[in-house]
């Protein structure tokens, strides 16, 4: 059973029917499900995923203190400590005070400004730009199980996606940086010689080209440890997973320097073929950097527009 399937049977069994029959008065202002930090979040858990932090529980998302008080608060915080401790032959760990790290009773307007910096999902361009993908990623991600006054639902769905503008200035920034790593500065670095740096370059080229693609798909890259298994799974440009890897983990030497540029160039030629079938570049060439500045050309807010091409990068 994954992590989320325990925590949604957890709460169905036990959780629902503690809210219903001790706090029915809390049930149209609480929200209760499975998102945030950790591998069960994402459905990416497994075996090795139980050695640390697998356990039954769910969070119960709280509104601000004028409609559930801290009173209120407590008693509902000291209610689930007291829910049963084994669950599906799991134990659960002791909570810290208001809730744990991944469970408990948590103020919903917390846990959005700590992954987003806004309580409320109203993201200012400063914040699109600049909170950490890996963040929101994990501020939409799992499952909500209940959500009485829908406003848990309503924040994730407002951060569920980059704005359009945001999106393609990061696309212009991970194209144009794809372009001086793989296209440029790898071949280069080979015929100076240096292996070493031609290897960060193919590094380079790799982390951005996965950035590029996430953006093609129109969701988020989550934490690096977890962006191939994501990105496997993407819809468009799925295969090129496999090609990172093999940039990322092989030599500069030979023959296999020849072949890895042109995995680079086919790379770049899949990419800028995704570009055009969306439509968001129109350069009729094969090279990456036109094509990062016909992307930011496309975007409509003049502010966003004129900011550096690698403003959100």
């Amino acid at each position: 059973m994954r992590g989320i399937e325990l925590a949604r049977a957890y709460w169905e069994q036990f959780g629902a029917p503690m809210l219903r029959d001790r706090f029915p008065e809390l049930l149209p202002h609480v929200a209760a499900g499975l998102f945030g930090s950790g591998s069960e979040c994402f459905g990416f858990d497994d075996e090795i995923s139980r050695d640390h932090d697998f356990e039954p529980g769910f969070m119960l998302l709280l509104p601000g203190e004028g409609a559930v008080d801290r009173r209120a608060a407590f008693l509902l915080e000291r209610a689930y400590s007291k829910l049963p401790k084994e669950f599906m032959g799991l134990s659960r760990g002791a909570l810290q005070p208001v809730g744990g790290p991944r469970h408990g009773v948590i103020r919903a307007a917390d846990f959005f400004m700590e992954k987003t910096g806004s309580a409320d999902g109203v993201l200012t361009v400063g914040q699109w730009l600049s909170v950490p993908e890996y963040a929101l990623a994990e501020a939409v991600n799992g499952e909500v199980f209940y959500d009485g006054p829908g406003e848990v639902t309503a924040i994730r769905k407002r951060l569920a996606r980059y704005p359009r503008d945001i999106r393609l200035k990061k696309l212009a920034g991970h194209l144009l940086l794809m372009g001086q790593a793989g296209q440029y500065n790898y071949p280069r670095c080979l015929r100076h010689g240096e292996t070493g740096a031609a290897q960060l370059a193919a590094i380079e080229f790799a982390r951005h080209a996965m950035g590029a693609v996430f953006l093609l798909n129109n969701v988020y890259q989550p934490y690096y440890k977890w962006a191939f298994r994501a990105m496997r799974a993407l819809p468009r440009l799925s295969l090129l997973a496999e090609l990172v890897e093999y940039l990322i983990t092989t030599d500069n030497d030979g023959d296999l320097a020849a072949a890895k540029a042109d995995v680079i160039e086919g790379m770049a030629a899949d990419v800028i073929a995704e570009l055009r079938e969306q439509g968001v570049a129109h350069a009729d060439c094969g090279d990456l950097e036109k094509h990062a500045y016909s992307v930011n050309d496309a975007i409509e807010d003049a502010q966003i527009r004129n900011l550096h091409v690698l403003a959100a990068i």
